[in-house]
């Protein structure tokens, strides 16, 4: 720990300031970074001559270091605090994004984005176990959703911004300018975090310590549900929706990047969406969970459309995939509710594993499928490769939801039969009278 001695409480400005901001700018960075390539995607395809494939492996390989740094992360954040972990692994972060910037080949740019993907991958759970610390459970959905808009504040930018940006100048340079302020946010964490966290009586995290997360039962709960819809969120927003725009829908690449722009600020209003319709259904007794459900069920839809071509809906497809998807982030909220509070950075990090893992796999696979069929004359994809791609993601994300309504079915029907039994009782007690 930062400190043995017991800190004073902070003010919300404090911790604003202090706390959620310096976090806020780290996680903002890590989501432009992550969703950059939809908007370079045209530059990189004609420079190194990239196959669909070739170009979901470039894009996934963060997703891939990204799940390689979470178990040592999140240990390290439970036994030596936010202030001390992140500030490194965002140095480390700007050299990735500085090799990025100084790539001449497909293997390089790999490299690059894997050692980019290695200090970006703690912002997410660094944030949360730094909000954790000092804010109350019951102000966690809304904190949480506003961080998450951070992050989509952050994609938004690596849309039409960048692309403006890339008027003025090559993406080199800007990729120069993007690793100086990722090292900037490093040092601003490092400066503004309080030096003496909120103790907490915890014993030194080890990896087998990691099965206490994945056995508590509100982990496996929402895991079943939202993980696989949160790895089609996180595999498809940052590459594949911007590719679909241009090879199925034939939108140019402003028109791309401005509906991307437009899909990556609706995060913003969706994930704070989330966190008050959260707390807002808490409020009348309708657990997260549920609301999640309901989330999930709709994004499910959303991705069922592209799967019928149909030409007027491409634009609103688009906007609506990460307007609605955005409550898959209502996982986290769920599990650090749910969690003592010494688990908060393993749980993020068991959480977190398991959907870049899964989001390597669905950018990944995804340019394989697209890729078994042969592009056309001016190298777009056929719309009909699209749409077997859509199909295989709604099909992997329904066994979730139908487990979750068959294993609510017999509580409601619990509950219907002990509603009867008591009117029943009633009208006996009545009759008898």
């Amino acid at each position: 720990m930062d400190s043995p001695t017991q800190p004073p409480r902070l003010t919300g400005a404090a911790v604003f300031f202090c706390v959620f901001l310096p976090f806020a700018l780290g996680h903002y960075l890590s989501c432009l970074m992550r969703n950059v390539n939809a908007v370079l995607a045209p530059w990189l395809v004609d420079s190194l001559r990239l196959t669909p494939g070739q170009l979901g492996l470039l894009t996934s390989a963060l997703f891939f270091s990204f799940a390689l740094v979470q178990l040592p992360v999140g240990i390290a954040l439970d036994r030596y605090g936010p202030r001390r972990v992140q500030p490194a692994l965002m140095l480390l972060a700007a050299l990735g994004v500085l090799l990025f910037a100084a790539g001449r080949s497909f293997g390089d740019l790999v490299l690059a984005r894997f050692i980019m993907g290695l200090g970006l991958g703690g912002c997410f759970m660094s944030a949360m176990k730094a909000i954790a610390t000092w804010i109350s459970a019951e102000k966690l959905p809304s904190i949480n959703g506003y961080l998450i808009a951070a992050g989509g504040l952050g994609a938004a930018t690596g849309t039409t911004p960048v692309r403006l940006a890339l008027q003025f100048t090559d993406w080199r340079h800007l990729f120069l300018l993007l690793g100086g302020l990722i090292a900037c946010a490093g040092l601003l964490i490092l400066l503004l975090y309080p030096k003496a966290e909120l103790p907490a009586k915890r014993s030194p995290p080890t990896l087998r310590s990691l099965l206490e997360v994945y056995r508590h039962p509100a982990f496996g709960e929402v895991v079943s549900l939202v993980l696989v819809p949160h790895m089609v969120f996180f595999g498809i927003q940052g590459l594949w929706i911007g590719r679909w725009l241009s090879d199925a829908a034939r939108f140019s690449d402003g028109a791309v990047a401005w509906l991307l722009y437009l899909g990556m600020a609706a995060v913003i209003f969706g994930a704070i969406g989330t966190g008050m319709i959260t707390e807002w259904a808490a409020r009348r007794g309708i657990k997260p969970l549920d609301v999640a459900a309901c989330g999930v069920a709709l994004f499910v839809l959303v991705q069922a459309v592209p799967i019928f071509n149909y030409a007027p809906s491409f634009q609103l497809v688009s906007t609506l995939f990460t307007l609605v998807g955005s409550i898959t982030g209502i996982e986290y909220t769920i599990v650090a509710a749910a969690m003592p509070r010494e688990l908060t950075g393993r749980a993020s990090t068991c959480l977190n594993l398991l959907i870049f893992i899964g989001a390597f796999l669905v950018q990944a696979g995804f340019g394989q499928i697209i890729g078994a069929w042969q592009p056309g004359p001016l190298g777009h994809y056929p719309g009909t490769a699209y749409r077997v791609a859509f199909g295989v993601l709604v099909l992997l994300q329904l066994p979730g939801l139908v487990r979750y309504f068959l294993r609510r079915r017999p509580v409601q029907c619990e509950a219907v039969l002990l509603a009867t039994k008591e009117e029943y009782e009633i009208g006996t007690l009545r009759s008898s009278r």
